[in-house]
């Protein structure tokens, strides 16, 4: 049985469906320069960090744009449209009722902060976390370890006691590298089985403790190690 005592939610993809609306962004935030990213499939930066997309698009950006100014565009637009986001289905339910056992929840992702907090307002979730780690927060994002080494060093709990909650590539190789196991809510191809269990639907995490049911995988029994819930208790206090 694996012993978890606090869970570590990726956002972006995991928590809400934004990756539309940081596309649309990217697209709206370039254009102020007058360069058109139409192009681009929508997935092209799933997960990515921001600087390594500008890394990849500088050469169609004009010469005296930087990247602080390209991305403070971006932002304002995503932030001014957060109000049109929606939690991936059973989200709400789900955080709620780990927040209700008295586990402790983090978020942790490669945006920065000003978009987590737009992110986490949009969702009505910020009162269940006891922190967010974004991008502000850390000289390294995913996939480097760093976000969530920082996120066990503040639980002041071993990497082995956090479940990570994400969707991409690049946010399992960072909490993998961190030594935590990962539950993967998104169709990828699990490279380590040891460290890696597949979701179907994330709101079958309401079940713990119990079963991971996977679509490949066998389950695997996962326990949460806190009081049991109190009625109508959906305090993390």
């Amino acid at each position: 049985m694996r012993s978890f005592r606090a869970v570590a939610w990726d956002v972006d993809g995991t928590l809400v469906d934004s990756e539309p609306l940081h596309h649309r962004a990217l697209l709206a935030g370039s254009l102020r320069w007058g360069v058109d990213l139409s192009d681009l499939p929508e997935q092209q930066f799933r997960g990515i960090h921001m600087a390594d997309v500008w890394a990849a698009l500088r050469p169609r950006m004009p010469a005296d744009l930087g990247p602080a100014d390209w991305l403070a565009a971006i932002n304002a637009y995503y932030i001014a449209n957060s109000g049109d986001l929606k939690p991936l289905p059973g989200v709400v339910q789900t955080v709620a009722a780990l927040a209700a056992r008295r586990i402790p929840q983090v978020c942790v992702s490669n945006s920065n902060r000003p978009v987590v907090r737009a992110n986490l307002a949009a969702l009505g979730l910020s009162s269940y976390l006891t922190f967010a780690i974004s991008l502000d927060d850390v000289s390294n994002g995913k996939p480097d370890p760093e976000p969530y080494l920082r996120v066990v060093e503040r639980l002041q709990l071993q990497p082995n006691e956090v479940l990570a909650v994400e969707d991409s590539r690049t946010g399992v190789a960072s909490a993998v590298a961190a030594g935590m196991t990962v539950a993967l809510c998104a169709d990828l191809p699990i490279e380590r089985p040891d460290l890696v269990t597949r979701v179907v639907d994330i709101a079958e995490i309401l079940g713990w403790p119990g079963l991971w049911r996977s679509r490949r995988d066998p389950p695997v029994q996962a326990a949460l190690q806190g009081p049991p819930a109190r009625k109508g208790d959906g305090s993390t206090r």
